[in-house]
């Protein structure tokens, strides 16, 4: 008898998810049967499948105390990748300050905290709970990043307050998948806040194959290690002034995998969760 698995998504209205159909088909190839299902459809049958597999939830950051009780209900009947635990930690950025790897440097202001604002020649000011640049601003007007500042912690939400590093309009992001545990591709990514980028989906942020330097796989995995047993993560690197790659972010949650830049990716994650379901 086959395995079964879930592929969730969302309300995708629009067709944004173009991963799914690949993904679904390389999960055939490899014994495993899969269908796509929203998170938040009351209508399904969570302990009928083999293992949920978290791809695509892209509205959970409106409604995530919603997400992260559905996340570990479903974990109480079934086994999910990733985890529900992972889940729940990844989708608050202040993972970040907990993390051992170098990661950008940053300012956090919570509810109720005094600001200590950094004095920086362009700042980037985001929620902690956001996906795709939702919240984002940059800007050089320190009077405009604090008014930022003073709005998400007005809303409730753990502002962050960080340098742009000028890095990124040279060498761009550099996003390293991997699938169970393994190095699987990586992209080049124009970020999403440089000048004549776009949108707020990853594919708005025009990417490109490419090789990882020995000292971004050093950092990746390095980050990776405090992270074990996840099925998918993506590793977001940019290079400091001095050209210390750090960390922007761990995607764990919802990452868009880039399936369509490298031919062997959507079978690498078909054969790890192969690999998860066997084990």
């Amino acid at each position: 008898m086959g395995v079964s698995a879930a592929y969730v998504t969302f309300a995708d209205a629009d067709g944004s998810d173009d991963e799914k159909e690949i993904a679904l088909a390389a999960w055939g190839e490899v014994g495993i049967t899969g269908r796509a299902v929203r998170w938040d459809d009351p209508a399904v049958d969570w302990a009928a499948f083999d293992v949920v597999v978290v791809r695509t939830p892209w509205d959970y950051v409106y409604r995530r105390a919603e997400f992260v009780s559905w996340a570990h209900r479903v974990e109480s009947v079934t086994r999910m990748l990733n985890p529900a635990a992972v889940l729940e930690r990844n989708t608050d950025k202040t993972y970040l300050r907990d993390l051992e790897a170098p990661t950008i440097p940053t300012s956090w202001v919570a509810p109720g905290e005094p600001v200590e604002f950094p004095i920086l020649d362009e700042y980037v000011v985001k929620p902690a709970i956001s996906a795709g640049a939702r919240g984002t601003i940059r800007t050089g007007d320190r009077k405009k990043a604090e008014a930022h500042v003073a709005q998400l912690v007005a809303e409730g939400q753990t502002a962050m307050i960080q340098p742009y590093l000028d890095m990124v309009e040279a060498e761009g992001e550099t996003s390293l998948l991997y699938f169970g545990g393994r190095f699987s591709h990586a992209v080049r990514r124009n970020p999403m806040l440089a000048a004549g980028v776009t949108g707020h989906d990853e594919e708005s942020a025009r990417a490109e194959l490419r090789a990882p330097d020995p000292d971004q796989l050093a950092l990746a995995e390095r980050v990776l290690g405090e992270f074990p047993d996840v099925l998918y993560a993506r590793v977001d690197l940019v290079r400091l002034a001095d050209g210390t790659p750090v960390l922007i972010e761990l995607e764990l949650t919802e990452p868009y995998l880039f399936l369509r830049y490298a031919p062997e990716a959507a079978a690498n994650l078909a054969r790890a969760l192969a690999e998860a379901v066997a084990g």
